[in-house]
């Protein structure tokens, strides 16, 4: 996508909208489709927050299906390149593209037991982390509990996200 700039954002038609940044939540263009609605937006940080709220808003199966949405890291859609050009550009910057061997296993083991406790898959902003400390965090975040993960991972999208916005919108 091109960069848009704020002041045509706020007069995108719904559809438009959608069009533009219905990719910026993984597999959830109702997502946008909600936060049109919430306009205009005064900066990106208001845009950005309006998506998050349509995301927090929806009911709890909403938001279960909708973290299921997201592909496991280094998981069998990676390994299929099946994901999403903005995911797999994002996994990659963490080299998790590039796993050795053992590190293909411990993904696996890990995404394996966190779907189990959680149901849904482990999701952490990657942008900016290496391999070893997103491992140290998935290690670390097996041992909450379910509220608090979800609180979790709904953070990490919300930093994803604004990554995602800050590279299509720009505010002059």
């Amino acid at each position: 996508m091109t960069m848009i700039d704020l002041h045509r954002v706020n007069g995108l038609t719904c559809d438009a909208f959608v069009a533009q940044f219905g990719g910026v939540f993984e597999h959830a263009a109702w997502v946008a489709r909600a936060a049109h609605g919430k306009g205009p937006f005064a900066n990106v940080p208001d845009l950005h927050a309006a998506m998050m709220a349509a995301v927090r808003e929806a009911s709890a199966d909403r938001r279960l299906a909708f973290l299921n949405g997201h592909p496991e890291l280094a998981g069998p859609e990676a390994r299929a390149r099946a994901m999403t050009a903005e995911s797999a550009q994002e996994q990659g910057s963490a080299g998790l593209d590039r796993l050795t061997e053992a590190d293909g296993q411990a993904f696996d083991r890990l995404n394996a037991a966190y779907r189990q406790r959680f149901g849904f898959p482990f999701i952490v902003a990657v942008r900016g982390r290496d391999l070893r400390e997103i491992l140290v965090l998935f290690e670390r975040r097996l041992d909450r509990g379910p509220a608090e993960e979800e609180a979790t991972a709904l953070e990490e999208i919300s930093a994803i996200t604004r990554m995602r916005l800050d590279r299509l919108v720009r505010e002059a």
